[in-house]
């Protein structure tokens, strides 16, 4: 039986990950303190009652609203510290971080406040913690792509501390091709690409993620299983897939974690990786994704192995320090 103390020890990355998903109840109200922030909730346990969704659009609407306090660069700072520690606890050693710049700016929020605090975080987080790091700024696909390509502009400043782009939220409805033209800047830019594609959204969407964005990873991508097609490509070019076993138990997309593709993917030859997505509102972070899904499906430590190394693999990092990485997974 695997321990959790296995599952949190053993070296691995992080390739899925909201900033803005981490942001403990206890935090928000800490931070909606500070800031002279009134909430609808008069305490901890109230936010942590509102947690209990059910779907996609429920969770998006807690989520936009714990956003709501960030209003600082120390706010952002704080987010951040705030999930590097627990990372380290469970064995991150490189994450690659998502965050949604659209979220706060039409708050009024500045472009700068927001990337400025994160990094500032981001860069003590691998001083003192050796977690190496690279940036995503995500792009919210219910938005309009003139929102983005405005966003995109707004980022320019910045785009030293900026090394991919994402596209996340709501994804039916949405496909990728309506962002064709952004992402075709960030590529022109020598960014690298991601994009969130099949959670709920079907295959074709994979498809369009590969061919039209050039993304290099698909986060999630539960729905690649649907077309055989495209399992024996994602498997042939060794396309990465950012999976998240407990957000897609708590949103619904598997009824129960015993039913979770996760072992399919794997036996497909599919580049599968494990990751938390937004771990304060799905009930667990990077650890306890590898940890309950073991349990769930019965994998094996050598299981579990591979799942890290997978990891390793899928990031952005050079070849040298994927090596440097690989050989901490004994």
């Amino acid at each position: 039986m695997v321990t959790k103390e296995f599952c949190y020890s053993l070296p691995k990355t992080e390739l899925h990950l909201h900033i803005e998903g981490t942001f403990e109840p206890e935090l928000i109200f800490t931070i909606a303190q500070r800031n002279n922030v009134t909430l609808k909730y008069k305490s901890v346990d109230e936010i942590r009652q509102a947690y209990n969704f059910s779907n996609l659009q429920d969770f998006l609407d807690i989520y936009y609203q714990g956003m709501s306090v960030l209003l600082h660069e120390e706010d952002f700072f704080d987010l951040t510290w705030a999930y590097l520690q627990k990372a380290h606890e469970q064995g991150v050693k490189h994450a690659e971080i998502f965050f949604d710049p659209q979220g706060h700016t039409a708050r009024g929020v500045s472009f700068e406040t927001v990337i400025t605090g994160i990094t500032r975080a981001l860069e003590k987080g691998q001083k003192e913690l050796r977690i190496s790091f690279k940036l995503i700024m995500c792009f919210l696909r219910h938005l309009s792509e003139e929102d983005a390509l405005k966003t995109w502009d707004e980022s320019i400043p910045y785009l030293k501390l900026i090394h991919g782009v994402g596209l996340d939220s709501s994804e039916v409805g949405n496909p990728p091709a309506k962002f064709s033209n952004v992402y075709a800047k960030a590529r022109e830019a020598g960014l690298f690409c991601v994009a969130h594609a099949g959670e709920e959204g079907p295959a074709s969407y994979i498809y369009e993620a590969l061919d039209t964005l050039k993304v290099v990873r698909i986060d999630h991508g539960n729905h690649s299983l649907d077309d055989q097609q495209l399992v024996e490509r994602l498997a042939k070019e060794e396309i990465p897939l950012t999976v998240c076993p407990l957000s897609n138990l708590k949103l619904k997309v598997v009824k129960d974690l015993s039913l979770h593709p996760l072992k399919k993917m794997m036996e497909s030859g599919l580049l599968v990786t494990l990751n938390s997505d937004d771990p304060a509102y799905f009930g667990g972070y990077v650890g306890d994704n590898y940890f309950e899904i073991a349990k769930a499906l019965n994998l094996s430590e050598d299981d579990l192995k591979l799942l890290a190394r997978n990891s390793i693999k899928a990031t952005q990092l050079d070849e040298k320090s994927k090596t440097q990485l690989l050989e901490k997974i004994a």
